[in-house]
């Protein structure tokens, strides 16, 4: 597939190695191209531009930047470019205060999610909630003694979730589809959760894994 990924950060450039090991074409979109030159000297089947070209260009795009940003990054990269395509959100509405004993602050409520804002501003867009609860480093082909973690998503098109779940499982994760929209209000805490160890005790090593 095309993808084409908004963001220069380490999910970006996680996700854009891991997908281009996996075969497919990536274009990373970014407002500073500098950032990336190590990246793309390294990985030069890639191609970095704006984000409007990153939009233009994926068949299916990954909206992968900070979550105060993540509204204006639509905006920059064309809702238009970006109509009727899937779009994976591993976005997380981290605050900017410090974490209270290492436990993030979000600017969002306890009845509302970063995900439902932004399929609220982009109704044409098909959002789908992934790869926001676990690190860059196990983004792609995780190992754990425990087996393949779980990656939950969640989104309003059925259709897109079918089409993420796929992908997902092929960068080598088990799937738990969550259902619609709302359910990013229970997925992205799991962004705090994630973090706790690593911000109390530097541990960065883990994931989940949903048991039946």
């Amino acid at each position: 597939m095309k993808i084409g990924i908004l963001g220069s950060g380490s999910v970006a450039q996680s996700l854009g190695a891991g997908l281009l090991q996996h075969g497919h074409d990536v274009v990373l979109g970014t407002g500073s191209p500098a950032k990336l030159a190590e990246w793309q000297a390294a990985h030069p089947r890639a191609r970095v531009g704006t984000f409007a070209d990153a939009a233009g260009f994926g068949d299916i795009a990954v909206l992968a930047v900070k979550g105060h940003a993540a509204v204006a990054a639509v905006r920059a990269a064309g809702a238009h470019l970006l109509a009727g395509k899937t779009i994976i959100d591993t976005t997380n509405p981290i605050a900017d205060e410090p974490p209270l004993h290492g436990v993030l602050r979000f600017f969002t409520g306890p009845g509302e999610s970063l995900h439902e804002q932004l399929q609220r501003e982009y109704p044409e867009l098909k959002f789908v909630k992934a790869f926001n609860s676990v690190g860059a480093a196990h983004m792609i082909d995780p190992s754990f003694e425990g087996g393949p973690p779980t990656m939950f998503i969640c989104g309003d098109d059925e259709r897109a979730r079918h089409a993420v779940g796929g992908l997902v499982r092929e960068l080598g994760w088990e799937v738990a589809d969550m259902g619609p929209a709302v359910a990013a209000r229970a997925i992205e805490p799991l962004c705090m959760l994630w973090c706790i160890p690593g911000l109390q005790r530097n541990e960065w090593s883990h994931a989940f894994r949903l048991l039946k």
